[in-house]
């Protein structure tokens, strides 16, 4: 089983996870598991402690984040022997393509922290910049410009340097947003990141 964390810029509040069903056939052999966001103020944004537990398998299910108080092991949801399901196999920051300019110092100081930290553990990390259309009129004209755009370009290789990963690790997508059925064109950005994402996983398991 391959699980990812996605460092997300949302307010949400507890450590969920989501499987993808597989019909009859049960579900697909990788988790998604969500928490909240960075934000430049403490008191709104995770703590960063809080994601290095996460890293490491000792957040439990539905724990709720409190952003200025960072998870103790006196804490109910805390896992003191997490399994190998527990644990992170890939970490994944996930940041609209029309803000990578916009980061401040200490969410980026954050996010150096934490790449450290899954450095250290040997987890892949990479990197997807949403919402490419609204950074992008060529690509909201068309979405198969998304690797022709100079500017989404200039966003992967500005967020390459400014987390010190590697631009083939920042994939590029459209999010889902009016569109009422699946979009073949919309999917396949969506699935070549995740196919990607999920053979690193694979390879950290393995490598264990």
């Amino acid at each position: 089983m391959c699980q990812l964390l996605p460092l997300i810029a949302l307010s949400l509040l507890q450590y969920i996870s989501y499987k993808i069903g597989r019909g009859n056939e049960g579900y697909y052999s990788f988790i998604f598991t969500d928490i909240m966001g960075f934000d430049q103020n403490a008191s709104q944004g995770i703590h960063i402690e809080d994601v290095k537990l996460a890293l490491r398998g000792h957040v439990a299910e539905g724990y709720k984040f409190v952003p200025n108080s960072p998870m103790t092991q006196d804490s109910g949801s805390y896992q003191a022997s997490p399994s190998l399901d527990d644990r992170v196999h890939v970490l994944v920051s996930v940041i609209p393509a029309g803000r990578v300019n916009l980061l401040s110092d200490s969410v980026v100081k954050k996010m150096r922290e934490v790449r450290l930290e899954a450095c250290e553990m040997g987890i892949p990390q990479v990197a997807i910049l949403t919402k490419v259309d609204e950074a992008c009129p060529t690509v909201n004209n068309n979405i198969e410009n998304i690797y022709k755009s100079k500017y989404l370009k200039q966003q992967v290789d500005t967020l390459s340097v400014i987390l010190g990963l590697p631009s083939n690790c920042i994939y590029l997508v459209k999010n889902y947003e009016t569109e009422n059925s699946p979009n073949d064109d919309i999917n396949a950005p969506i699935l070549s990141a995740l196919r990607q994402i999920i053979s690193y996983g694979e390879d950290f398991v393995n490598d264990l």
